[in-house]
């Protein structure tokens, strides 16, 4: 391992905090997969197959906010672990009544209700942040570890979802994904030494912390970003079996997740100069880019290729995200703000299955690539539309100082009005 991410686990904690967050992330990546690959196989119906996964999508990026606020407010412990039970109750009745082949509408209330679960990528990231708190340098390391941890989650977590639904039974990938949040959630809340005390309630700012402008660029931005990943996830398991080999899918998105993964461990190791905002733009527009070799693939292996491009410029992008959330939310607010950018992706996620569900039913899985390009070119726009809110504000004159083209200010009133 590199120096530098040798460095960020000097502190005690560190280590075990990181590993249960790896296992209570792998729902990120199984989930929403695992219920395509289970709802196609029982009843070969994509489009409810998409639209099941939409829905938890929909109900995560609801609830989650409201998890993480609470949480910034009582503790991690306090508020996880009940809302993971409410979690693990709802997806347990979602594999039954698939199973049972209950009425569609069964399927969709307990897929609502298998929404409330917690950010776990939000609360690791906060135990980062208040243990690195003043050291941007080594806070860049560790938040470009979790996104190789992230990419970890997403290598591996198809392969088994689709990989166990497939060759074992329909509805083995959401169930191990549930038993992976059950033991992450739990792990990571025993841990009290690491966890972020709540702020005291006079700390609390009225409100939420989606009233920063800032914060309302990246989470606008992560809608269009997330359609662009849950469409890539259907329409790559639709494309995997119209030529045949439906389980390869999870091979093909394991790449995609591979490409995000070498670079975010290359990108955590530079010394990068200039404001974040710039880079977080260059990096909305490469994923936009990277989007228009899927309209030419037509085998597997040429769509391997094009996803691993297109994963490089994955988790520099939300590294930076990261920082910009720090630099635009109250510390007291932090947890909440960095739950929105994953309610974002969660909403887009949401919409982009459901459309490419529905396009692969009427068009095919080729046409339905349409649909993440689409996304990007959404996202691209956004990003420069927002640019101006992001960049850095100009900084107050010092006490005293002359504004140019007026007078001097008397130095009291000037601190006034700075402070």
């Amino acid at each position: 391992m590199p120096s530098p991410y040798r460095a960020i686990f000097g502190r005690p904690g560190t280590k075990s905090f990181s590993a249960a967050g790896l296992l209570g992330r792998m729902p990120l990546s199984m989930m929403g997969i695992g219920i395509v690959t289970m709802v196609s196989q029982l009843t070969g119906r994509y489009g409810l197959a998409g639209a099941l996964s939409a829905t938890i999508a929909l109900s995560a990026a609801v609830i989650g906010p409201q998890i993480s606020r609470l949480v910034d407010r009582h503790g991690q412990r306090r508020v996880l672990r009940p809302a993971t039970l409410v979690s693990l109750a709802a997806v347990a009745g979602l594999l039954l009544s698939t199973q049972q082949r209950w009425a569609d509408w069964t399927l969709f209330v307990f897929a609502g209700c298998a929404g409330c679960v917690p950010s776990v990528g939000s609360m690791v990231r906060a135990r980062w942040a208040e243990i690195y708190q003043g050291s941007p340098r080594t806070l860049h390391t560790a938040y470009s570890w979790e996104s190789i941890v992230d990419e970890t989650c997403f290598i591996f977590g198809p392969i088994l979802s689709i990989g166990l639904s497939t060759a074992w039974f329909p509805e083995a990938g959401p169930l191990l994904a549930a038993l992976f949040l059950a033991a992450g959630v739990f792990w990571l809340t025993a841990q009290r030494r690491t966890e972020p005390v709540p702020h005291p309630r006079e700390q609390h700012a009225k409100g939420s912390a989606l009233r920063s402008r800032g914060l309302q660029v990246l989470v606008v931005t992560f809608v269009a970003t997330g359609a662009i990943f849950g469409a890539i996830d259907v329409v790559t398991v639709a494309f995997a079996e119209e030529v045949g080999h439906k389980s390869a899918a999870s091979l093909v998105l394991a790449v995609y997740a591979l490409g995000s993964c070498v670079a975010g461990a290359v990108f955590g190791l530079l010394h990068l100069k200039g404001h974040p905002s710039r880079r977080w733009v260059v990096g909305v527009c490469a994923m936009a880019v990277s989007m228009l070799p899927l309209q030419l693939v037509g085998s597997l292996p040429l769509l391997a290729l094009a996803l691993f491009v297109a994963g490089l410029s994955i988790a520099p992008t939300m590294v930076t995200t990261m920082a910009l959330v720090e630099e635009h939310v109250p510390r007291s607010k932090l947890t909440e703000g960095m739950t929105w950018t994953s309610t974002g992706l969660a909403v887009g996620v949401a919409l982009g299955s459901s459309a490419a569900g529905w396009v692969v039913d009427a068009a095919g899985a080729a046409r339905a690539y349409l649909v993440p390009g689409t996304a990007g070119v959404l996202a691209a726009l956004v990003a420069f539309a927002g640019y101006r809110r992001l960049r850095p504000q100009p900084t107050p004159p010092e006490p005293g100082a002359p504004v140019a083209g007026s007078a001097p200010v008397p130095a009291r009133l000037d601190d006034e009005t700075v402070g």
